[in-house]
């Protein structure tokens, strides 16, 4: 099996430290947004831009309690010394913890582990885009990826799909990811998305 594998691996393939976990998912999650890339599908990149947005006004405020002019107790209104006399970048009304909070929250509602948002193809009947997403718990060699629709509500919205498989069927004894294989089983898991009933009404 693993000479088969290496056969199919092509010179310019993707290589992975087979006992590293992130490097693994990080392969595995690149290389499934350029297979749902090529499918047709745009990636919707309004919540990373929304995510940046938000880390910004956090850097902002961070640095403006930093650099903030007036020195203490005058500046006690946007800074609060801990006790090892080391500034917290914290402001007193809150806003730079709730900010970091609305983040939390935005990771944990909306993207939890999804590797990309998609618009629906040009030229599609369906109305909604996809959600990818995946997950590789630590120690374990069991990959999933599911798909389900950006919009479940919509009538347009498919049934969700998954796959779990072990990360030793893409990847040689040297780490070398086959990307022939993996395509195929992604391919198959975007045509099973599509190719299931849509909701009624």
């Amino acid at each position: 099996m693993q000479e088969m594998k290496a056969e199919i691996a092509t010179k310019n393939s993707k290589k992975a430290n087979l006992l590293d976990h992130n490097s693994l998912k990080h392969i595995l999650d690149e290389s499934v947004s350029e297979i749902v890339t090529s499918r047709g599908y745009a990636e919707d990149v309004r919540m990373s831009n929304a995510r940046l947005f938000i880390g910004t006004i956090i850097i902002v405020i961070a640095l403006f309690a930093q650099f903030y002019k007036k020195k203490f107790p005058g500046n006690r209104d946007f800074l609060i010394a801990n006790e090892c006399n080391h500034v917290c970048l914290i402001l007193d009304s809150g806003k730079y913890i709730v900010f970091n909070v609305i983040l939390q929250l935005v990771s944990y509602t909306k993207e939890k582990n999804a590797i990309m948002f998609t618009y629906p193809p040009p030229g599609s009947v369906t109305s909604t885009g996809l959600v990818v997403s995946s997950k590789l718990p630590r120690f374990s060699d069991l990959y999933t990826l599911s798909i389900v629709s950006a919009d479940p509500k919509s009538i347009s919205a498919g049934r969700p799909v998954e796959f779990t498989k072990s990360v030793t069927q893409w990847f040689t004894k040297d780490g070398v990811l086959v990307e022939g294989l993996f395509w195929k089983d992604v391919g198959a898991l975007i045509d099973d998305y599509a190719a299931v009933p849509k909701k009624k009404k």
